[in-house]
């Protein structure tokens, strides 16, 4: 798993390398998004860099806009915060906050196109990467 996770904080820092960056890790079960979101706060810890986590279970945007990150942007260091929660974390409205987004599902789960990349959770020892655009879903998505 450490391998796994390393290669998407890699990916990360490869487009993000420094300053006060946004990620937000969500998908329709916030809890299994908070084990998702600790591997990659750890993978990335384990790259040097500074994060600081967040938890957000019901997804609230506008709590979540000024009790954390507002604070978080008024000190302009150089470190991550790691938001996981469920998937108004990266609703419409949502998706400026970010950086880059890590959708989490398991089974047959739909993706979210909009997502940075999409992580397969059903075995959550051994997550796989997904890959998906809209021409991949099913013609009754969204509907």
């Amino acid at each position: 798993m450490t391998e796994f996770w390393g290669d998407i904080a890699s990916e990360f820092l490869h487009l993000y390398p420094n300053g006060g960056r946004l990620l937000a890790v969500a998908g329709a079960d916030a809890e299994r998004s908070r084990r998702a979101a600790d591997d990659l706060a750890a993978a990335l810890t384990a790259a040097g860099q500074r994060v600081e986590r967040a938890h957000s279970p019901a997804g609230d945007e506008e709590a979540l806009r000024t009790e954390v990150i507002a604070p978080f942007r008024t000190d302009r260091s150089d470190r991550v915060l790691v938001v996981s929660g469920p998937a108004s974390l990266v609703s419409a409205s949502a998706r400026g906050l970010w950086n880059f987004m890590i959708w989490q599902l398991a089974g047959d789960e739909q993706p979210h196109t909009a997502a940075s990349v999409i992580v397969d959770v059903t075995d959550p020892d051994a997550p796989t990467r997904r890959f998906a655009d809209y021409c991949a879903l099913p013609s009754a998505f969204g509907a």
